[in-house]
């Protein structure tokens, strides 16, 4: 569904591509980490013509960037109306849980074969912690996102990597339909300092335990924020 307003004040503060960079690949990339980081938000229409101008390259090169995010299901042409940034439905959101409860087992197998993928994730449980204690819940929410990240790299596999890139990237978009950053992001700081705590161990059968109850309570999370009960 579309609801937000052209965003021309975000459009316009786009950054200039690097010169000799004016291709689709960089401008879809750089509106990826737009949308990543929130600055172009589920919803707004992405204007051809005002990124055009902003990029320095043709219209034409501008919509090859938007095929190629529409391929990562970033963005979303409607019909007579234009690009917009997609917004994420409660069903989506169910389905990608669903992949996640599937593939992330294979994280926690990876991690307790390396100790380094171990220690690395307890970089990201730090950070989670320190950010929640200056209560900057945006840092906590991308310390929770790298820490699931490392562990997922540590499967070693390029196509596990892009698949479970393109699951945050979609989860993302639904985590940007929030208000209550703190109420998304807070009771995963400690949920992933057990989670630590039992890879630490070795405990693999407690670790997969864990991820499946931590995955459910965040699905359960996310859908309470995006669609609050009003008779709550």
């Amino acid at each position: 569904m579309v609801s937000a307003e052209p965003d021309e004040d975000a459009l316009s503060d786009l950054p200039a591509l690097p010169k000799r960079a004016s291709t689709a690949e960089y401008a879809a990339e750089t509106l990826r980490r737009q949308i990543a980081d929130g600055k172009l938000r589920p919803g707004t229409q992405l204007r051809e013509g005002a990124i055009a101008t902003a990029f320095s390259i043709s219209r034409n090169t501008v919509r090859e960037a938007f095929r190629l995010l529409a391929h990562k299901r970033l963005v979303e042409h409607a019909l007579h109306r234009g690009v917009y940034v997609r917004e994420v439905s409660a069903a989506e959101v169910r389905e990608l849980y669903a992949t996640r409860r599937l593939v992330q087992p294979l994280g926690i197998d990876a991690a307790l074969r390396d100790p380094d993928c171990v220690a690395a994730l307890g970089e990201r449980v730090e950070a989670g912690a320190t950010a929640a204690a200056e209560d900057d819940w945006d840092a906590a929410g991308t310390a929770n996102i790298d820490f699931h990240r490392v562990m997922m790299a540590g499967c070693g596999s390029d196509h596990v990597t892009a698949m479970f890139e393109q699951v945050l990237a979609e989860l993302r978009l639904a985590f940007l339909l929030t208000t209550d950053h703190k109420g998304l992001h807070a009771p995963f700081v400690g949920a992933n300092h057990q989670l630590l705590a039992l890879l630490a161990a070795g405990d693999r059968d407690g670790a997969q335990a864990g991820l499946q109850r931590y995955l459910l309570d965040a699905e359960r999370i996310v859908l309470s924020l995006l669609h609050p009960d009003p008779t709550a």
